[in-house]
Parts: C-alpha cells; structure tokens; sequence
C-alpha cells in the first residue's frame, strides 16, 4: 500500500483538475474534534457471515463483483451484497470455485434476483470465472487459503491478489507515472478485518497500512466537507451528469486526490489528539455519510475497479 500513497501524492502535487484544500483538511479533521465517528461495518445486517471459511469466499465474489452501480439508479452496494447473501444461504455450493467458471450474464442475474441486465454484466461474469479459475489453480479453490498465505498482512494479501488476479489490478498511468490505487483489493482485507472484527481471518497486524477505497462517493463527499475543489470545467462535467472515461487525467486525480487528503486528515487527526486513527474507519464514516445524502453529486465513470 505504500505503492498507493505515493502514486497518489504524486498526483495531488500534479494535478490540474482537483485540488486538495489544507484549511478545508483543518475543519473537517476540527469538526471530527478527535475521534471519527463510529460506523459498523455490516450496515443492517445486509452481509453473509458464519465466522469460517464461507464467509472469506462470499466477501472474495462480493469484492470481485463490487463496482460501477450507477448506471442503473436503482441498483447499489446493498443489492448486491444482500443478493449474495441470499444465495450462499440457499446453497452453500454457490461459490465454489468450479462453479464461479461457468456462470451468465443471466445466471447472476438470478443470483441476485435482478429484473434487467447488470451494468458491465460481460465484466462482472468474466471476473467470476476469472476468480473461479485462479482459486482453483492456486489455492485449492478457497479464498480462505489465500487470506492465510498472506502472513496476518494486509499489505501482503493486497499483493498476493493483484499478482494473482488481473481483475483486481486497480493501476492507471498520469502524466507519464504509474499509478496505484488498488480499492477492491484493499477493500477486501477491510472486509475482512471488519466482518470478523480484526480476529481469524481477519487479523492483520498491519490493517494500518490500508488506505481509503478511491471510488464515486469518497471524493464527491471530500468535496462537500471542503477537503477536495474541482475545477470549473470538472466540476460542470459532473454537475451535468456527464462521463468521465477511465483512465483519464481528471479521473485519476479524482481518486488519487482523495486518498492523498484522507492521509493528510489522518496525520493531522494524530497531531492534534494523539489518537492513531484508521483509514478504513476514515473511509466507513466518509462512505456512510455519503450514501445517506440525497443531493451528493458524484463523477460518473464505466470501470470495473469501482
């Protein structure tokens, strides 16, 4: 994850669209006075747990599956975690690794009781049989192996997944410079650390070291806080509901921007208080806050990595 925070300050010293605002930084970090508030991480009980290996393998196809729902205004998160939900409590066989290989377009859609095509449903289905494919040739199909060749480490599990699977390869190029960011992979180890509550496999000594998940909702509340100022002409684009294409100047800055603020929220959060203050826990308030928000104006990009 060090890879991420220093790509993404990168961009932010760079960038041409998005700035990061230090006096904003200072009043959202004052208004927190200390301490984030306190977010749980399964929101009304919509995720499947059974505190074993089942679990690890429903958060490995949700965080597979965890992207772009917006082209569709009534499909969110929600849906699909609760749709899995459903699933793996039907049949416990769901998502084993041979049968993550051979599902449609369709089939999925049955999976989650959805009425009409997925946005990027090719993509989703091609992720699936990807995962399938790779647990099965290198893990003995289990998720749960591959969350406990890591060491206890976030930071290595990250790696572990993005070396073994290119679906969760989250890397753009700025201005010349590779560029990390890496959300489903890292999002993955927070689920975990969340779900069974920093033990089993969710122990990482490290779960420090994960950053914020650079998606829709982060940067768009970064900027209502003040922490984030778009330019004119970004700001019009998304005002007006118009796409932004993945991998572009003003796409990357959006992404890297905001987790190069909520570092800098951390630091300043430490300074002033003396508390050690996560990024996950800074990214489940930020995401929370967000998604209870009628007006919040988010960019709209077709990408599989959010």
């Amino acid at each position: 994850m060090e890879e991420v925070r220093l790509s993404a300050a990168w961009v932010a010293t760079h960038s041409s669209h998005v700035t990061v605002d230090s006096t904003g930084i200072e009043r959202a970090v004052d208004a927190i006075n200390g301490s984030v508030p306190k977010v749980e991480w399964d929101f009304e009980g919509i995720h499947y747990f059974d505190n074993g290996p089942l679990t690890v393998q429903y958060l490995f196809v949700l965080d597979a599956l965890n992207f772009c729902f917006w082209p569709d205004k009534d499909l969110s998160y929600d849906h699909l975690a609760s749709g899995l939900k459903a699933a793996i409590q039907n049949d416990k066989s769901v998502f084993n690794a041979d049968r993550l290989q051979t599902y449609t377009g369709p089939q999925l859609r049955e999976l989650l009781k959805w009425p009409r095509p997925l946005p990027l449903e090719d993509e989703r289905v091609r992720l699936l049989h990807e995962v399938g494919l790779e647990l099965e040739r290198s893990f003995g199909g289990k998720a749960a192996n591959l969350v406990e060749s890591c060491g206890k480490s976030a930071a290595s599990l990250v790696a572990l997944i993005a070396r073994h699977f290119p679906g969760f390869r989250d890397h753009s190029v700025y201005k010349g410079h590779q560029v990390f960011l890496y959300k489903r992979a890292q999002i993955f180890a927070a689920d975990l650390w969340g779900a069974f509550k920093g033990q089993g496999y969710g122990e990482f000594n490290d779960i420090g070291a994960v950053t914020i998940f650079a998606d829709y909702i982060v940067p768009a509340v970064l900027r209502q806080l003040g922490v984030l100022k778009y330019s004119s002409s970004l700001a019009g684009k998304i005002e007006a509901n118009k796409e932004i294409d993945s991998g572009t100047e003003e796409e990357v800055e959006l992404r890297a921007c905001s987790i190069y603020a909520v570092e800098k929220m951390r630091d300043l959060i430490k300074m002033k208080s003396g508390k050690q203050v996560l990024s996950v826990e800074l990214d489940l308030w930020l995401w929370s806050f967000g998604i209870q928000s009628q007006s919040l104006l988010h960019h709209r990009t077709l990408s599989i990595y959010y």
